[in-house]
């Protein structure tokens, strides 16, 4: 599994045209051939796709994907109408601990595809776009191990990741001399947590739809309180 970094990849638009040469899965070659965003496109000019994973567990070398739900948007709007959801048959076993975390049961997965069914349809969705989720270490890593699981060959590609930018924001509010003194304790950066700061409603979570219009949100009051439309994607993709 690769775990790559905005440190490692300095061009991700180069770096796509690479994987584009030498991927051997169609899916993945069309994907990687409608590249990316210029390292310095003001992200008022972007389309964006947020992206959530519900998993049998929290291990991609051992765990599944059992759920996946994406929206389009930008930093005007978010599409609901044109969000997707699959339920996704499990490579592993779903546990009971699991259903009692997303919900979802045995019955919900009776006849759900595998991960490959799913792909293309799930590939030209974020094909082109910049994909944004709350903690890049599911969607990255899962994503990347089930492939080489079914077809022996990875994915990676940009993301912006929500739990990341607001780690920052956080981090820096911290270093004053007023916090350090009182010893302020660090605020929590999961999903709901982090968008009471901004005020935003309160929805049911563990649903991959629901979650990835969270984020989408989140996103979009990130960069209104902390941002410009003016930045530049460097600034923010991992």
């Amino acid at each position: 599994m690769h775990n790559f970094t905005n440190k490692e990849i300095l061009n991700w638009r180069a770096f796509l045209e690479l994987k584009q040469q030498l991927s051997k899965d169609k899916r993945l070659k069309n994907f990687y051939s409608q590249g990316t965003y210029h390292d310095e496109t003001p992200i008022r000019d972007v389309e964006f796709v947020a992206l959530d994973f519900e998993t049998t567990g929290l291990d991609a070398a051992k765990n599944s994907i059992i759920s996946i739900g994406l929206v389009h948007f930008n930093l005007r709007r978010i599409f609901c109408k044109k969000s997707k959801s699959w339920y996704i048959d499990p490579q592993d076993n779903l546990q009971e601990d699991s259903i009692v975390i997303h919900g979802i049961t045995h019955s919900d997965l009776k006849s759900a595809p595998n991960l490959l069914r799913i792909l293309e349809q799930l590939l030209d969705e974020l094909a082109g776009k910049v994909i944004v989720v709350h903690y890049r270490r599911i969607e990255r890593d899962f994503l990347d191990s089930n492939l080489r699981a079914f077809i022996k060959e990875g994915i990676v590609f940009p993301m912006i990741d929500t739990m990341q930018i607001e780690a920052d924001i956080q981090h820096q509010k911290s270093l004053g001399f007023f916090n350090w003194f009182k010893n302020k304790k660090s605020h929590s950066i999961r999903l709901a947590n982090s968008r009471t700061r901004y005020n935003l409603p309160t929805y049911q979570p563990h649903d991959a739809v629901t979650d990835a219009i969270a984020t989408a949100e989140l996103f979009q009051a990130q960069i209104k309180h902390h941002f410009s439309p003016e930045t530049e994607l460097k600034k923010l993709w991992l």
